[in-house]
C-alpha cells in the first residue's frame, strides 16, 4: 500500500470527533491536529445518508487519520465546519496515493 505523499501534507486542521448529542447540543472529543491537503471549492456531494448537500471544501489526508462523519474541523484560517462524509481511497496494494477524502460542510 502506498501512503499519501508527504509533500502534499501542507495544511494543519484541528479535528474533534463527534460523540453524540447532549441536552445542550452536539458533544465533541478532544482536539487532534491532522496534516493534509485542503482544497477550498464549493461542490455538490452526497452525505453519509445519501442526500445531496453542498460542500465548501475537501481535505485529503492519510488513511489512518481516523476522521469520521459529523466531526468538527477547524481550518487554518480558524473557520469551523463539520464533516459531511469520508471517502477512503485505497488502491489495494497498487502504487497509488492511498488517502482519505474528507468532505467538509
Amino acid at each position: 500500500m502506498s501512503g499519501f505523499p508527504a509533500f502534499l501534507l501542507r495544511h494543519d486542521v484541528t479535528v474533534e470527533a463527534y460523540l453524540g448529542e447532549s441536552a445542550y447540543g452536539p458533544r465533541y472529543g478532544p482536539p487532534t491536529v491532522v496534516r493534509g491537503l485542503l482544497e477550498r471549492s464549493i461542490r455538490t456531494v452526497r452525505g453519509q445518508n445519501g442526500e445531496e448537500t453542498t460542500s465548501s471544501g475537501t481535505f485529503r489526508t492519510r488513511l489512518d487519520a481516523g476522521i469520521e462523519a459529523e466531526a468538527r474541523v477547524t481550518l487554518p484560517d480558524d473557520t469551523t465546519t463539520t464533516v459531511i462524509a469520508v471517502v477512503p481511497h485505497d488502491g489495494g496494494g497498487l502504487p497509488t496515493p492511498d488517502h482519505l477524502e474528507v468532505q467538509l460542510a
